[in-house]
Order: C-alpha cells, then structure tokens, then sequence
C-alpha cells in the first residue's frame, strides 16, 4: 500500500508502510508542517509496517518540533508493530493513546 497522509478532525492519520522508499517524502512533508503549524497531531495507527529508518525520522521530527517550542503528538492505539518498535527503541513513552 502507498503511503498516504490524510486529515481527520485535526490529526494527520498515516496510511500504509512507512520505510526508506518514502521515508524523505515524509520528512519533507512533516518539516514544511512543523514550519506553519504550532500543534501537530499524527496518527500511526493505520500503518500496515514501519522500519528503523522511518521511526528514525519521526523521532527527528518530534525533537524538531520541540526545539521550535510545536506542540508534536504521537498516536498509536492499537498497532502493535508501531508499538513494538517505539519500545523496542526505549521511546514508547512518546505514544499516546489519544489526543489531548
């Protein structure tokens, strides 16, 4: 499945995997957001499969959006592979289960 990002009542939901093929297009996007937007809101739980490098850079995004003093929320529900992988990492702390 191609990757898609769509908005949902404020939280940019993820669709699809999320791996090094498209782990630059994802970057981009969040980078351009984090630039006009004070309060992001994604959501992982529809992510079929997430490798290191795209967990990589969603933990760079999140410190980027911190250094700009944005408001960067992680969600992950249900998705064990998500889940799995922020634990494995030691940075499941940074999931949330809903927005605030």
């Amino acid at each position: 499945m191609a990757l898609q990002i769509k908005q949902n009542a404020g939280v940019l939901e993820i669709n699809g995997t999320l791996n090094a093929q498209n782990a630059n297009s994802l970057k981009n996007y969040f980078e351009a957001l984090i630039e006009q937007s004070n309060f992001i809101i994604i959501s992982l739980n529809n992510v079929i499969d997430m490798d290191k490098s795209s967990f990589d850079i969603i933990i760079n995004l999140y410190k980027k959006a911190l250094a700009k003093n944005k408001v960067f929320y992680i969600l992950s529900e249900e998705n064990q592979k998500v889940t799995n992988l922020f634990h494995s990492e030691k940075m499941n702390y940074l999931l949330q289960n809903r927005a605030a």
